[in-house]
């Protein structure tokens, strides 16, 4: 009798676990099928499933965003992309681990309170049209004073005529196969045929422009990211007059989203977004206003990461002529429409949530900062962030991560050698690969890069593996500049202070920059007035280039009259003295 009893009990512990199992199953099929049934024939499915709170609210979204009767966008009106359409740069599944860049290394949570109120800039001369649901995320402080303009020019550009400067006219060495990242007549290419069979691909022009006689793709046919990954060499990431650069910037702000994804690792939340076109970029959302400095009593590694930081290195980066961040552009994005809808995360889905003021709000998961306290809050649903593109992806074109040679301690007692070995560059100069090459002279210009932003968190860099050592750096990961517009650290130019060396052609654009008539404050201004998220920088921060570009000048010149400017500068610009820098 009792083993009778026992293998009842055994049974019926069986039953309500296929129970439990058949239900949880069915909770999980739920929202599928209502989506289904609900959606009009002619719309295509979507094999993703949303939590069932989706069904347990509808119109919650609608509501907060202030437009009731509009009915929320499905999560499979995005029409998730044909993978092996473009497998040949990007790696188009949703994980985020792809194109990962060096992690950051902070520790302590900030204490920042938001403030209100940004600098309004010059209006451009065509604003694209605003969506009549948007409102600004931040108030008017009311008329400001305008930087003066610059000095009108042939057709009134200040930028236009620094780019037909002579200084900006030095052409790159001829380009071997093995100067190329990637080689469009290699076996690994983009599949035209593929790309028109699908019914996603955006097809522009007439039907036949695409193909060239021999069936193959027509370069100019590609995709924006696709030119721009194919554009990359030993020497820079795109060309001074590439017009994919301006075309992908352009993309970024306008591009459809079809998918979203959080990244991982790092301490604060970033989104990895695709586009109708299959493009990826990252994500950075705005935390804090233009205004709003770092306080004083903030260590390096605690702040947050500003968007507009973002934005703003990209187009100093190519002032300098650097040409080493990949492109950025800011964006204001639906948080329903553009990233609840169409994610695929079911964590990220389900932090969303409404504020007691009624605005839509997320946070995701991260490491210190994605919590309800550090909460993304739009205007209803309106957000302010900076898109990224993504470089190749890594399975496709390696990059090799190293460490900054002046990278600082991250601790709040300890420093690091070089703060207290002032010959520290010596040793450094001993080690590969700076013991030759052009290594030392790019964190050279890294340096003077991160001083006129401020930026102190350098910790690595990266390179493309296939060029080895003599390559450029990548300049990635700029979030932490612009954080102070009235203090400058001058402890980022110690580099440039103990090595006491420096491009002749990076030299000469400085004192270039410096001038009244190219004045970097300017330059500037213009080249982000044409950002859609404009103004980009509150205008103490770019009179602080002008300030901090000066303390750079003055930081050489000193170097120059302790060991003679042949010793200093590094010939660069003349043939025959192009090669292995001094030591």
């Amino acid at each position: 009798m009792k083993m009778i009893l026992v293998r009842r009990f055994r049974v019926l512990i069986l039953m309500v676990f296929l129970v439990a199992c058949a239900l949880h199953i069915v909770l999980d099929l739920l929202p599928k099928l209502e989506r289904r049934a609900a959606r009009p024939s002619r719309e295509p499915g979507c094999s993703c499933a949303q939590p069932a709170a989706e069904a347990a609210a509808p119109g919650w979204a609608t509501a907060a965003r202030g437009r009731p009767g509009e009915p929320p966008a499905a999560a499979g009106d995005a029409g998730w992309p044909n993978k092996h359409t473009l497998r040949i740069l990007q790696d188009f599944s949703s994980d985020p681990s792809s194109n990962l860049t060096s992690h950051s290394l902070e520790k302590l949570p900030p204490a920042a309170q938001p403030a209100e109120g940004a600098m309004r800039g010059p209006e451009p001369a065509a604003r694209r049209p605003r969506d009549p649901a948007h409102r600004p995320l931040l108030r008017d402080p009311g008329p400001r004073r305008p930087l003066p303009s610059p000095d009108p020019g042939a057709d009134g550009s200040l930028l236009a005529r620094l780019f037909e400067h002579p200084l900006y006219q030095g052409a790159v060495p001829p380009l071997t196969e093995d100067d190329v990242l990637f080689n469009v007549n290699s076996d690994i290419r983009f599949n035209p045929k593929a790309a028109a069979e699908s019914p996603n691909w955006p097809h522009e022009g007439p039907e036949d422009a695409a193909f060239l006689p021999t069936g193959e793709a027509a370069l100019d046919t590609y995709p924006n990211w696709l030119k721009f990954h194919l554009g990359i060499n030993r020497y820079e990431l795109y060309s001074r007059r590439s017009p994919a650069v301006d075309a992908l910037l352009s993309d970024l702000g306008s591009q459809r989203i079809t998918s979203v994804a959080m990244k991982s690792g790092g301490t604060q939340l970033k989104l990895i977004m695709t586009f109708q076109n299959y493009g990826q970029a990252l994500f950075k959302p705005m935390k804090q206003t233009r205004e709003q400095e770092t306080p004083p009593d903030f260590f390096y590694f605690s702040d947050y990461e500003r968007h507009n930081a973002e934005i703003a290195a990209f187009h100093l980066d190519r002032i300098l002529d650097f040409r080493r961040v990949p492109p950025v552009a800011g964006r204001m994005i639906n948080m329903t429409k553009e990233i609840r809808d169409v994610t695929r995360d079911k964590k990220l889905w389900r932090t969303f949530f409404i504020s007691p003021a009624n605005n839509v709000c997320f946070y995701g998961e991260c490491s210190y900062y994605c919590s309800t306290e550090h909460a993304l809050c739009g205007k209803p649903d309106q957000i302010e962030g900076s898109l990224a593109a993504f470089l190749p992806d890594l399975s496709l074109a390696k990059r090799k991560t190293w460490r900054n040679p002046w990278r600082r301690s991250y601790h709040k007692r300890k420093k690091a050698e070089w703060e207290v070995d002032p010959d520290y560059c010596e040793e450094v100069k001993q080690t590969p690969p700076y013991d030759g090459g052009q290594r030392i002279l790019d964190v050279m210009d890294m340096t003077i890069f991160d001083f006129l932003m401020g930026n102190m968190d350098r910790h690595h860099y990266e390179t493309f593996e296939k060029f080895g050592n003599e390559t450029f750096i990548i300049h990635l990961d700029n979030g932490r500049g612009f954080g102070k517009y009235s203090h400058d650290e001058l402890s980022i130019l110690v580099p440039l202070q103990q090595c006491c060396r420096i491009r002749k052609s990076t030299y000469l654009r400085l004192q270039l920059l410096a001038k009244e008539e190219y004045k970097l404050s300017l330059l500037m201004a213009e080249s982000l007035r044409k950002d859609r998220v404009a103004p980009v920088l509150y205008r103490p921060h770019l009179e602080a280039l002008d300030r901090r570009l000066r303390l750079v000048l003055r930081a050489v010149g000193g170097c120059v009259e302790k060991d003679g400017l042949h010793s200093v500068l590094h010939d660069d610009l003349d043939p025959e003295h192009r090669g292995a820098p001094r030591r």
